[in-house]
């Protein structure tokens, strides 16, 4: 039997090796451009940062549809890692931009670890009911549909119930950008829009190869992607004038985020990922996704 990470003929395989290079390149990219970035950044407000960094990331959702371009399908083996890979960068942005600094706060606010844990304790157990509210009265479907022929209403239904669910779960990620810039550190801001971004790489990629495997054009399909991302700048409204708008409700918006996208992680993308017997990938995905962003937030403090 062969292992999991290697080529048929022992050798690791070159794709791999080049997507390990791009994300180190990318992260070494991030450093050397914050220095840059920061003094323009400081002289924006909580509101203005939390739009901008959630329209970029949701941006990111395009780039990822970028290479249908150039090609028709991807195989199950492949999207299950880039799955994988999105719940580690969310799993270490959730925890290192949203958990930690909610619990500062709280306990800046209150005066008490006691408190602050059952703020931060409660924030997350709102944002875990409230997204699945979302998804019990919301039409959706958790769904990656492989490549199909002829024209199926049922599959068509399927697909575009697909789409809808990535952009319901799009609104809790630009949430937890715009709440990000309500603290002291620019960033803990900075660095989960950052991370948002690249777990919107992978997810706009799959969105798109659905859409072309029943036919839809190439551009319909970008398009239809685009669409998808650009619910995040309205997740980032929301919480950067939630929290620019009442200074007290920080802790409480940075737990909620928190809740939503644990929820998200658990309840779609990792059950989505290990579907399809490649759990042993999907699972080596979540580890660099969360080594990644560690590295990302560690640069960039």
């Amino acid at each position: 039997m062969q292992p999991e990470n290697v080529s048929p003929r022992g050798i690791i395989r070159p794709g791999a090796v080049v997507a390990v290079l791009a994300l180190a390149l990318f992260v070494a990219g991030a450093g050397a451009l914050w220095p840059i970035m920061q003094p323009w950044l400081v002289g924006l407000s909580t509101l203005q940062l939390g739009i901008l960094a959630s329209f970029v990331a949701g941006m990111f959702t395009a780039v990822g549809a970028i290479p249908i371009f150039f090609l028709r399908r991807l195989s199950r083996e492949v999207e299950d890692s880039l799955m994988g890979f999105g719940a580690g960068v969310m799993l270490a942005a959730t925890a290192f931009e949203l958990v930690l600094p909610a619990a500062s706060a709280a306990e800046a606010d209150y005066g008490s670890a006691w408190m602050a844990a059952v703020v931060v304790g409660t924030g997350i157990g709102l944002g875990g009911l409230f997204l699945l509210a979302l998804h019990r009265f919301v039409p959706h479907e958790h769904f990656v549909t492989g490549p199909q022929s002829g024209a199926d209403p049922q599959k068509i239904r399927r697909v575009w119930l697909f789409v809808f669910a990535i952009a319901l779960h799009n609104l809790p990620e630009g949430l937890a950008v715009g709440v990000g810039f309500g603290g002291e550190e620019l960033s803990d801001g900075v660095a989960l829009a950052i991370g948002i971004g690249l777990q919107n790489i992978p997810e706009g990629l799959v969105v798109a190869v659905a859409l072309m495997s029943l036919g839809y054009s190439r551009w319909t399909a970008f398009g239809v992607t685009l669409l998808t991302g650009l619910v995040q700048p309205l997740g980032g409204l929301i919480g950067a004038g939630a929290i620019t708008l009442m200074e007290m409700l920080l802790p409480w918006g940075l737990a909620f985020a928190a809740g939503a996208m644990l929820f998200v992680i658990s309840h779609e993308i990792i059950p989505e990922s290990h579907r399809s017997g490649h759990e042993g990938k999907a699972t080596f995905g979540v580890l660099l996704g969360f080594v990644v962003m560690l590295s990302i937030d560690l640069i960039l403090d």
